[in-house]
């Protein structure tokens, strides 16, 4: 600006103030995009204040416009709506703040806030934000639920009171935020990040109830998009109704179609969860009573083969006994006994084989089969062949 000024000369306030006054006097009208964060109009005044806020950012400029041009703009403004300003900077250089001079006010289209929704999400696609195998799974039964919703909302009761119905002692780390208007972006972001820093949370579900494609802009927005992508929790996104798909479900790990829904998805139901314990225990028990059952068979039938198995061995073996007891008993003595034939034998055990074995009058012992005689050898005892103690016939 071409202003000297030294410790020694300062510039008093109202000489900079000029001079930025002056400046920014020699700047041209532009275009400029925003959301109104917030319109101000008195009655019977000709001028209202609306603060313009960046889409992105969390950045503010205040607009100044004559009530006649707001009036025009159709369909009329209202808060949370993104719109164009043509105004031209100026410098109230009373207060020293910088305001926009609006000359003309139009609204964002539906056509054009989809135009900007498709191309941030090609964008979002191409770099792989919304690939399946990014996708992870959600914990059996999470230590603790991150819930980001509005301030005492419907979406935040019903997510508690289904999620608390099927699994009651199901804890929660709750924030409820703007989840609409200028702010929404920046306070979502800044509770995921928190939540995020807790590490007992182990899920994190973001729940907004329906509403138009104005109202659901900020969970399309990049940065919102950004963070849940990059969220160390599987991230739930219960956003509007199941129409409605913002880009936060596609960068989700797991997309609901409602708050209710979400909470279903988020916790076990624990009736169920008895139910199949009970199943699977009579099913359990079902089977070991069918293994004991069959086992008890092979037990029975490996039994009773064992029991034929003993019976035809002890079959053959009396059998080959038998054999044995008749072939003993052609061979003893007592088989020979038996046709006839006899044992003589001295008084001291001695077999008598010839007549010479013996004296006359000696007493001899005679076996024959069916018992015993003692016999006294007479005179006439010789070797004579057919007369001869101990070799009568029968």
């Amino acid at each position: 600006m071409g202003l000297q000024t030294s410790p020694e000369s300062p510039a008093p306030v109202r000489t900079v103030s000029m001079l930025i006054g002056e400046w920014i006097g020699r700047l041209n009208a532009i275009w400029i995009e925003g959301q109104i964060a917030q319109i101000s109009r008195r009655p019977g005044m000709r001028t209202a204040w609306i603060t313009l806020r960046d889409v992105e950012a969390d950045l503010s400029l205040s607009v100044v416009v004559d009530t006649n041009v707001l009036d025009i703009v159709m369909p009329p403004v209202a808060e949370g709506q993104r719109v164009i300003v043509y105004g031209r900077p100026e410098f109230y250089t009373t207060r020293g703040q910088l305001q926009i001079r609006a000359r003309e006010i139009r609204p964002v289209g539906r056509g054009a806030l989809l135009e900007e929704i498709e191309r941030v999400r090609a964008l979002l696609q191409a770099e792989g934000l919304f690939a399946a195998e990014r996708k992870r799974p959600l914990p059996f039964l999470p230590r603790r639920i991150g819930l980001i919703s509005g301030r005492a909302s419907a979406a935040l009761t019903d997510v508690l009171v289904n999620a608390r119905g099927r699994w009651p002692s199901v804890a929660f780390e709750i924030r409820e935020v703007a989840v609409q208007g200028t702010s929404a972006v920046t306070a979502v972001v800044d509770a995921l990040t928190e939540l995020n820093a807790l590490p007992q949370v182990d899920v994190i579900v973001i729940a907004r109830g329906g509403g138009s494609v104005e109202d659901l802009l900020p969970f399309s927005n990049e940065r919102l998009v950004r963070a849940v992508a990059a969220s160390r929790a599987p991230v739930v996104s219960a956003i509007g109704h199941e129409q409605d798909v913002p880009l936060v479900d596609l960068a989700a790990d797991v997309r609901a179609s409602t708050p209710t829904d979400a909470a279903k998805r988020i916790v076990p139901d624990v009736a169920e969860e008895l139910r199949l314990i009970d199943a699977l225990r009579t099913r359990v028990r079902r089977t070991v009573r069918r293994t004991l059952d069959g086992e008890r068979q092979r037990v029975l039938d490996r039994q009773a083969r064992g029991h034929a198995a003993l019976r035809r061995r002890v079959e053959r073996s009396r059998a080959d006994i038998e054999h044995l007891s008749a072939r003993l008993r052609v061979l003893s003595p007592a088989a020979t006994l038996d046709r006839g034939y006899a044992v003589v034998r001295t008084r001291d055990g001695r077999v008598v084989r010839s007549p010479a074995d013996v004296m006359t009058g000696q007493v001899i012992d005679i076996r024959v089969a069916e018992g015993r005689l003692d016999a006294t050898v007479g005179e006439s005892a010789t070797v004579t062949a057919g007369a001869t103690v101990g070799e009568g016939s029968p």
